[in-house]
């Protein structure tokens, strides 16, 4: 299981601008949020993505960018993005691949059945391509600002 110290897995997706997006495009130069969600345009999901939207200058200021992740395709997340006029990347991962990677691809029970899905989970990624902070298993309210609070204290700008 990943957790901090940890060399962040890297990893090349496909990305809401139609490009394609690599963890090591950030190295040496900006601290990462990736945070994995589990369904576009869904209330939890929603709620996460505006926050961190309503924050994202925030974070900006701290040579910090945002990618979000779930096993949704770039159809879904153009339309989700333009519904909620998200400023950052969304990251379709439709195999699992990287959700696999960070360990956050995980057999879920929802309402009585188990089926396989994306465990919302926050890493932090320093400059230097380490795991600064994992949050497992989030709960949505708070979240966000503790993970602005936490860079604020621990990351040098």
């Amino acid at each position: 299981m990943i957790q901090a110290g940890d060399q962040a897995p890297d990893f090349t997706l496909p990305a809401s601008n139609g490009e394609t997006i690599s963890l090591s495009d950030y190295r040496g130069e900006k601290n990462v949020v990736l945070y994995f969600y589990p369904k576009d345009n869904t209330p939890g999901c929603t709620a996460e993505s505006c926050d961190f939207r309503n924050h994202h200058q925030d974070f900006a200021d701290l040579d910090t960018v945002i990618l979000g992740v779930s096993l949704d395709d770039l159809a879904s997340h153009e339309k989700f993005i333009q519904k909620y006029n998200l400023p950052f990347l969304l990251l379709s991962d439709t195999e699992a691949k990287v959700s696999n990677q960070y360990g956050v691809y995980k057999e879920k029970n929802v309402f009585g059945k188990k089926k396989w899905g994306i465990e919302r989970s926050t890493f932090i990624i320093n400059k230097e391509g380490r795991i600064a902070n994992a949050w497992r298993k989030v709960k949505v309210d708070g979240h966000v600002k503790e993970a602005l609070e936490w860079i604020r204290e621990h990351l040098e700008q």
